[in-house]
C-alpha cells in the first residue's frame, strides 16, 4: 500500500474491488489478508460449484432466467459466469423443477456472498489507506 498515495487511492480501491470480483478472495489477498482470502475463495467457489452440480450449467441462463442472472446476483460471483451464460444461452442445457430452483439459489447465494466480500475488501483497503503511519 506504500506505493499508493491519497491522490491515487481511488485507483487502489478500484484494483482491490476488481480483483475481488475476478477471483473471490483476491481482493483480500491483495491487501495481505491471506487467511481470509483462502476462506472466502473456498466458501464461494464450493457454494457456486454445488449449485452447478445440483442444477447443471443450465441454471446460468441469461435469457430465460434474467432475474436470477443479473438481479439475483449470479453475475457478481465472477466473470466466469459470463462465459457459462454464453455457453448455456444456446438452450442445450434444460433444467426443470427442484434441481433448477436449488441450483439457482446456490449460485445466487455465492454471488451475494461475493458481493459482501467485495464490499469488505474495499472497506479494509480504505481503512488501511487512510491510516496515519505509525499508529
Amino acid at each position: 500500500m506504500e506505493q499508493f498515495s491519497k491522490e491515487n487511492q481511488p485507483v487502489y480501491l478500484f484494483i482491490v474491488g476488481l480483483l475481488a470480483w475476478l477471483v473471490p478472495g483476491a481482493g483480500h489477498f491483495f491487501i495481505k489478508e491471506g487467511k481470509r482470502a483462502a476462506i472466502i475463495f473456498v466458501t464461494i467457489t464450493l457454494t457456486f460449484a454445488a449449485g452447478l452440480y445440483i442444477g447443471s450449467i443450465g441454471v446460468i441462463d441469461p435469457v430465460g432466467a434474467t432475474p436470477w442472472y443479473v438481479y439475483g446476483a449470479q453475475l457478481v460471483s465472477s466473470p466466469v459466469v459470463l462465459l457459462l451464460g454464453h455457453i448455456s444461452a444456446g438452450g442445450g442445457y434444460p433444467v426443470y423443477g427442484w434441481p433448477n430452483e436449488i441450483g439457482q439459489i446456490y449460485t445466487t447465494t455465492a454471488g451475494l456472498l461475493n458481493l459482501l466480500c467485495i464490499i469488505n475488501a474495499l472497506y479494509l483497503a480504505h481503512l488501511r489507506a487512510t491510516r496515519i503511519p505509525g499508529e
